[in-house]
Formats: structure tokens, sequence, C-alpha cells
């Protein structure tokens, strides 16, 4: 069906959520929005589902998402003897409907459903599944999105986010379903009653926080002032409970923030990365004479920081929090005697390079996976299978999602404000702050600078633009950035690497990625987001100083501006 032909179907058919059926008339005799919302269905993949609330195909509504709830329970089914499911939801607008409107398909198709009874962060989720011994798990967010937008992260029974392998199944068994006709449904309150869905226990909540608390590398900490965000999501109980838990007590909650808001009113963009989401908490530190910010995104995953430095507040970035971690956790880990035998970390193949150095000081093996934290979830569970579990210490990602355990298999900002804290607090008693560290892993290991650039290319015509784009990078030989050579180009979906002394193959999944290494240690990578309409350029750039950086990305940035025709 055509465009036209596709809203007539959902004018008769989608009557059931009146904020949907009311967006239909609106846009009735406006084709350009109707064009946007039914030209293509919303993508599946290895993240799920994300997009903008609101009607039609390419949309986040409880149609799209029964749907594809419909697709993962033919799956679940077909792969599994008795299936069952672990669902959780975060604080954004129709968090909640969502997760019982996909909670009501799969009790309605036989599956056994876990669902927490209230909002939790996505890591919880993780443990979950794991915990209960469920096929999958769901978890109802649009991560650090603005509030237009809504999501349905999909995870295997390992607890990472499911691989490309079962994305593709799912999908097909999706794109057989009329999104109106062959979607299994029921009454979520009569599954419940019935024991077809489950509220998940008091028992599994605290032996998750059980699992983060076991991952503690400093005890003698507490003595220091904390100044806490949720960003109005899921991270206020779980973060409170575990620094009490851990004997941190003098923390102090941003009153706007601290209360989940579908619309991020004081924080439009909840996006930890973002010094606008942090501001409250940045002028509640100045207020209290705070030592720390920390703050979490909607589904707590993520978490960033600031520390007082100087009388001023001083932001701490993704590739500098990770490596002051892990930094620390193997530092903590050598001094207790806890560090095992043949160690192992793992980052991303778009996180600063300074980790291999840090690697190299401690005797730890440091894997590069490909984008996305579900393959640092993968690399934990290859080591679990080996009977090897224990081996992993840290794993990190430059977009502020850290881990140092195995108690979950994606990003946990419960337990990285943990360490955070016990970090902060453990050279606080030396007299130092964490960017007093910083500077000092900086002469130790090299100055680094790590920059994120993201273009956005909205609506039909930009999926295409941003696939040409790629397209061009594979044919257009570029030999310089920025006044640097380029020694290296790595094409991760043709899976090789060529430099002037050889050609090798790449040994990671193939993946619409480009990076380019350059002369004195510096590289360059570019990759279209998988759940959002923008190419992401990641900049790691090795200089002698932060005055040379600056100017090797000012220069680097230029060129690549130029590149991908943007201003």
């Amino acid at each position: 069906m055509n465009e036209r032909e596709l809203y007539k179907q959902w004018i008769e058919n989608a009557t059931e959520d009146k904020e949907v059926a009311e967006e239909l008339i609106k846009i009735k005799e406006d084709d350009e929005a109707v064009k946007d919302r039914f030209y293509r269905n919303l993508a599946f993949g290895t993240g799920g589902l994300r997009g903008v609330i609101g009607a039609g195909t390419n949309r986040m509504n409880i149609y799209t998402v029964r749907k594809a709830s419909q697709g993962l329970a033919d799956y679940l089914n077909e792969e599994f003897e008795r299936p069952s499911i672990a669902i959780a939801y975060d604080s954004r607008k129709n968090s909640r409907q969502f997760a019982r409107a996909a909670a009501e398909v799969f009790a309605q198709n036989g599956i056994k459903v876990f669902q927490y009874e209230t909002l939790m962060p996505t890591p919880m989720l993780s443990f979950a599944v794991r915990h209960l011994g469920c096929s999958a798990g769901i978890v109802v967010t649009a991560s650090h999105n603005p509030a237009k937008y809504n999501g349905y992260k999909v995870y295997g029974p390992d607890g990472c986010q499911i691989t490309l392998d079962a994305a593709e199944k799912i999908t097909g068994y999706i794109e057989r379903k009329d999104i109106f006709r062959d979607i299994h449904t029921g009454n979520f309150d009569t599954f419940l009653n019935e024991g077809k869905i489950r509220y998940i226990g008091r028992d599994t909540i605290d032996a998750y926080f059980d699992a983060v608390r076991s991952y503690s590398v400093f005890e003698d900490g507490g003595d220091i002032r904390i100044v806490y965000t949720p960003l109005n999501g899921t991270g206020l109980k779980p973060v409170l409970r575990i620094l009490n838990e851990t004997g941190f007590q003098t923390i102090t909650v941003v009153p706007e923030q601290e209360e989940p808001d579908e619309n991020f009113t004081t924080c439009p963009y909840p996006n930890p990365e973002e010094k606008a989401a942090l501001q409250l908490g940045l002028e509640l530190c100045a207020k209290t004479g705070a030592d720390l910010l920390l703050g979490t995104d909607p589904d707590c995953d993520r978490v960033g920081a600031a520390v007082r430095q100087d009388g001023n507040y001083v932001l701490i970035n993704g590739n500098q929090m990770g490596v002051l971690l892990f930094d620390f956790v193997c530092a903590m880990r050598k001094k207790y005697g806890t560090m095992p035998e043949n160690p192992v970390a793992v980052k991303t193949i778009v996180t600063t390079e300074m980790a291999q150095s840090i690697a190299d000081q401690y005797g730890v093996q440091l894997k590069n996976v490909l984008t996305g934290f579900k393959f640092i979830g993968e690399q934990i569970g290859l080591l679990e299978e080996n009977g090897e579990a224990d081996r992993y210490v840290f794993g990190f990602e430059e977009s502020y999602g850290y881990l140092s355990g195995t108690h979950a298999r994606d990003k946990d900002a419960v337990n990285a404000a943990m360490l955070i804290c016990e970090m902060a607090s453990y050279y606080r008693q030396q007299g130092k702050t964490l960017a007093d560290r910083l500077n000092e892993l900086y002469l130790e290991h090299g100055y680094f600078y790590d920059k994120l650039e993201s273009f956005t290319f909205e609506g039909a015509d930009g999926m295409l633009h941003m696939a040409e784009l790629m397209k061009s990078l594979r044919i257009d030989s570029i030999t310089e950035l920025g006044g640097a050579k380029v020694v290296k180009v790595s094409d991760y979906l043709a899976s090789v690497e060529k430099s002037e002394r050889e050609t090798k193959k790449i040994d990671l999944p193939k993946s619409d990625v480009m990076g380019y290494s350059l002369a004195g240690g510096s590289s360059v990578v570019v990759r279209p987001s998988g759940t959002e309409p923008k190419i992401k350029v990641y900049y790691s750039l090795k200089c002698p100083n932060e005055e040379n950086a600056s100017k090797l990305y000012a220069a680097v940035s230029a060129d690549i501006h130029k590149i991908l025709g943007v201003g």
C-alpha cells in the first residue's frame, strides 16, 4: 500500500488510542505529514525500535509496539520450548502504556511475562533476564533522546541486546504481520490475575543491588559531598540506594529533576553528555559547595559528572571518565590483590586509544569491538562460556557507558555512579580531584583529545542521503585530513583495513563504519547511527598538549565538514 492507502487503513482501524486517532484526523489534508508517518515502517534492528511518538507506521505507538511484540513472540515460540520474557520501562511519555501493550501480546501468545511494577533502569532489566532465566527481555525507553521520542530495546537470554542474526529473524516475523489483523492481544489485569503476567519481586531487585555492591573497590569512602540529578528519569531510587549502601550520605538531589517528567521540562535533551542537561546540577553545586556532580540519563545506563576544581566545576567527558575508572579499578584491584590472572577489558572502536596505554601498564588484555555496548556484553558472555568470566575487569564506551562487573550485559549507571564516588573519595583523601588525576594520567600516557560531532538528516530523504554519503566515502580516496596523512583506512562493511604496507582482514561483524588512522597516532571514525537519523564522527587526536590538539581538531573537522557537505 502507498502512504494514502495506509493512512486510510489507520483512520478506519486505529481508534483505540485517542491521541493517535486525533493526530490522524489533524493531518488529513497535509500530504507531507502523511508521507512522513507512512513512507516506511519504523525500522527494527539490534537496538529494537526507536522513533518519534505519534500516529503511523513510522512512529512509536501502541500499534507499532504490538506488531513488534507479535513478531518477537512468534520468534520466541519458534526458538524456545517454554519461552519467558522480562519487561522494564522508563519515565518517558507512554512508556508504561507501551510496556503493558507488549506484555498483553506476549501473554496472549503463551509467553510467561515478568514485568517490573514501576519504572526501572535498563541495567536492571539486563540483570533480570539472566537472574530469572528468561528467553528475552525488553525495556521501553529512548535513552537520552528528546521527549518526543520513545523506543523498545530487545535483549536476548544472555542479557545483551539482540544480535544481528536474531534481529533479522524477528524482523522477518514482524514484516509478515498485518498491524491490525494479525496481532494477538488481551487484557493486562486479567493476565495478571491469571498469573500469566507476574511482577518482578523484591528478591530480584535486592539480588541486583547485592551484585552491584560486590564490585565496590574502595571501602573507605563516603567523605565527599555529592549533587545528583536523575534528569527526571529512573535513576533516583537505585542510585541513592547504592550510594547509601556504600557509605555515601551527603547527597543533594536537584529538586526540579528529581521526579519523573515525561516532558523533561528543565532538560529538553536529557543527555548527561550535554552541559545544558546538567546546568541545574552545576548551579546547585555552586550553591552547596559540592565536590562532585552526577547525572544519569532517563533509563539510567549512562552517567555524566563534573568535579570542583579551583573554585569552578569541570565537566568530565565519557572518554576521560572511562580512562579514569579503568585506571582506578585496575589500581584498586592490584592494591587489594583482587586482580585476576590474565585480566580482560573491552572498549569500542570509537573510544579513546588512551585505554590501550593504561591496559599495557596493568598487564590487561584490551579488546576492541564495534560501537554498541551489546558487543562489550557479548565479550563477557564469551568469557563466561569458557569459565573465565572472572577475567573481566572493565568495559566502557565514549558515550558515557561503563560496566565493571558481569552482573549485567549492558552499561550500568548505578554501578558507575558507585565507582565514580569511590574514586572521587579515594583521590580526595590524597588531596586530589578527579581533574588532578586526569592530568596525571595525561603526563603518564600522553595527551588525547577526543571529540564527537553529529550531523542530523531528518525525514524520508535524510536516510537516503546518509546512505549515499557512506557510499561515497568508500569510493573516494581520502589521503589527508587536517594536513595529517591518512596512513590506514578501515572499512568495517568490507571487513578490510588498508595501509601502504598491507591489507588485513578486520575480524569483527560487518558494520557500516569507516575509520581513518592518521600519522602521529590520531584517528577519525565515521558511522551512521543505528537508531537516529544522524551521521556521527568520532575524533581521537593524540598531540603534545591541548593547544596543539585544538588546532588539529579544527583542521580535521573542517575537512570532514567539506567531505560530508555540512555547515
